[in-house]
């Protein structure tokens, strides 16, 4: 798979690959459409509303969660990051960012909200083994210092509650003007320096 280079890139990615599942009971695409309705719902900056849409591109790109035999328990995709790569010349790090932290913010919660992991999914509960368990005290102080500490636990939230199998929430098609403007804003103000 040929990493996205544009906005309809994106959106061609999620019409080929979002109808899979990742571990959850609900498909990549469904659960990215539920966590930016959320943002929406929250009358979110359209950067929160597009992270949100995006902020698990990552995994439809490195695609190890259907292979044969991989334990999400112990193979991190690091699906975060390579989220933060692709998102990150299209539409700048106010959308980046927060995808770059949302696996952090949930060790982050895991550590310092003791019912926390108790709401977890199944599947999130397996993955917080492989991407590094409970954090230090010193890496929770480093976090909660971050610019990105707001948005990362938003996002989080976000992504927590928009797993909820059956419920329609829109098409992609409904993010395709936000997504395009902010993608245009971002261009237009590099090429301006």
């Amino acid at each position: 798979m040929h990493t996205p280079a544009t906005t309809n890139d994106l959106f061609r990615l999620y019409e080929s690959k979002g109808h899979e599942p990742y571990g959850e009971a609900l498909t990549q695409t469904e659960h990215a459409l539920q966590c930016a309705a959320l943002a929406r719902e929250e009358n979110a900056k359209d950067a929160m509303i597009v992270a949100a849409l995006f902020h698990d591109v990552g995994h439809l790109i490195v695609d190890i969660q259907n292979g044969e035999n991989v334990r999400i328990d112990e193979v991190d995709d690091d699906h975060e990051a390579v989220g933060a790569r692709i998102l990150s010349p299209l539409f700048g790090p106010a959308v980046a960012q927060p995808v770059s932290l949302h696996v952090t913010a949930k060790r982050w919660r895991c550590t310092r909200e003791l019912a926390y992991y108790d709401r977890l999914s199944e599947a999130s509960k397996l993955s917080l083994k492989a991407q590094g368990g409970l954090l230090s005290d010193e890496d929770c102080l480093r976090f909660e210092e971050h610019p990105g500490f707001p948005d990362a636990l938003a996002l989080r939230t976000w992504d927590d509650e928009g797993k909820v199998v059956g419920l329609e929430v829109g098409t992609l098609d409904d993010y395709v003007g936000i997504v395009n403007s902010l993608a245009v804003a971002w261009s237009r103000g590099r090429h301006e320096h």
